[in-house]
């Protein structure tokens, strides 16, 4: 998981994280990573539109988004 991370803050790649918020409610958020630190990353999150902090162990899994093929 932190290898797509990595990725994502150096090629500046939107990824897709499934993450427990303050309330224990698991929420999907597509986001953008800005840094990674020892224990939660900042980035942009198009769900708040907004700067956000997401705490590594609050996050359940992650993965690339997948582009629309579309006519």
């Amino acid at each position: 998981m932190k290898g797509l991370l990595i990725r994502s803050m150096e090629n500046k790649e939107k990824i897709v994280i499934f993450y427990i918020d303050q309330e224990n409610t698991v929420t999907q958020r597509f986001i953008r990573i800005k840094s990674i630190h020892d224990n939660s990353v900042l980035a942009y999150c198009y769900y708040r539109k907004k700067v956000r902090s997401f705490r590594l162990d609050n996050i359940l899994s992650c993965g690339p988004v997948k582009r629309r093929v579309g006519a």
